[in-house]
């Protein structure tokens, strides 16, 4: 059997993928998987460093510079592009799972009759997803509600895939020496996504003195465009015990084991990992997701007592005494502890693959 998995752009689409990717192998150990993806995106990198090859597509979002001009030649390339690669692989499915590259490359699977599979992982579905759906075999879906947008008879609940190793169960002295934080004080986890979050960091910068004199330590995720200026300021504070600033987190299963309670963007991946790691965390939604669907991410959680959330514009006044105030409170972590496994799924990858080869008739 032959597989493409198309989509990312963020890690939000990219570990989905290849988890479901993995999946695939450890069910069908003889199957070729080839991913798709946009030219220039952090896929063209993160995939082969996964093992799999991955072709590129001219494509991109809708901006609001000069570079919108080009967006219909790059619509047109990527199309044709798309097409020629399906029909030199003749893949027995193509699975979409966002991203840039995912819209031109089901849509192309659709014109050859090739079965296409959605794997949508937010609460509200972007316009690409939506206007897919209708001829796709199946819609694995996270979220309850899905079918204002999908076909119910298409729709599986599954949850969304994740990284192997993600489940926060490693030991915590272990894993505290590893970033070289104290485990018997209290450790906060920033992650900001992969590329970083320049709100969540300014609100970290903002009150950064209020980590002097507190037993607060920060394993500080801040992408690569703020990481030079957060070693600066913890320089500055003489905070190089309390403040551990990183480009990135290799090692998320140590990061979920050490925290004690997460800040973090509101990606749809994001809260998938921290509801399997059953960790108290505060949402920091970005404000300019698609449709401001993080935001309605977080608000599932909040809702069910599963979260705390601060907007993106409150993060230099309220971020840290909101923190604070949580880990002074130790029955509400417990609280949002116990509320937040209802959000775990972690057989969506096994469940997928499940799916998938059903929708090919290839189900064992």
């Amino acid at each position: 059997m032959k597989f493409v998995i198309s989509g990312g752009g963020t890690g939000g689409h990219i570990f989905p993928a290849i988890a479901i990717a993995d999946a695939l192998k450890r069910r069908c150990p003889e199957a070729e998987i080839l991913f798709i993806g946009a030219e220039g995106r952090m896929e063209m990198d993160r995939v082969p460093k996964a093992g799999y090859k991955i072709e590129g597509l001219w494509i991109s979002g809708f901006t609001k510079d000069l570079s919108l001009l080009s967006l219909p030649f790059k619509i047109v390339s990527s199309l044709k592009k798309a097409r020629k690669i399906l029909k030199e692989f003749q893949p027995d499915a193509v699975i979409g799972v966002g991203g840039f590259a995912s819209g031109p490359t089901l849509k192309a699977a659709n014109w050859l009759g090739i079965p296409t599979i959605i794997q949508e992982q937010n609460s509200y579905p972007g316009k690409t997803n939506r206007n897919l759906g209708a001829k796709a075999k199946a819609i694995c879906v996270a979220y309850n509600g899905l079918d204002r947008w999908f076909p119910q008879m298409k729709l599986h609940f599954t949850g969304n895939p994740l990284r192997n190793n993600i489940n926060g169960n490693c030991d915590r002295a272990e894993s505290a020496a590893y970033f070289g934080v104290d485990p018997a004080k209290p450790i906060v986890l920033l992650v900001g996504g992969s590329q970083g979050a320049l709100g969540i960091n300014k609100g970290i910068s903002a009150q950064i003195e209020k980590f002097k004199d507190s037993d607060m330590q920060l394993i500080w995720q801040t992408g690569k465009f703020y990481y030079d200026e957060a070693v600066k300021e913890v320089k500055k504070a003489h905070l190089e015990d309390h403040i551990k600033p990183t480009v990135f987190i290799d090692r998320m299963d140590y990061a979920y084991s050490a925290a004690d309670v997460v800040i973090s963007r509101a990606g749809a991946i994001s809260i998938s990992e921290l509801a399997l790691a059953q960790k108290p965390v505060i949402f920091v939604p970005l404000p300019t997701a698609a449709e401001d669907h993080q935001t309605k991410n977080a608000m599932q959680l909040v809702d069910a007592g599963a979260a705390l959330m601060v907007r993106n514009d409150e993060t230099e006044l309220v971020l840290i005494p909101k923190l604070q105030e949580l880990l002074r409170d130790k029955n509400k972590q417990e609280e949002m502890k116990a509320n937040i496994v209802q959000f775990a799924r972690p057989n969506a990858a096994n469940d997928i693959v499940d799916i998938i080869l059903k929708a090919i008739n290839k189900q064992e």
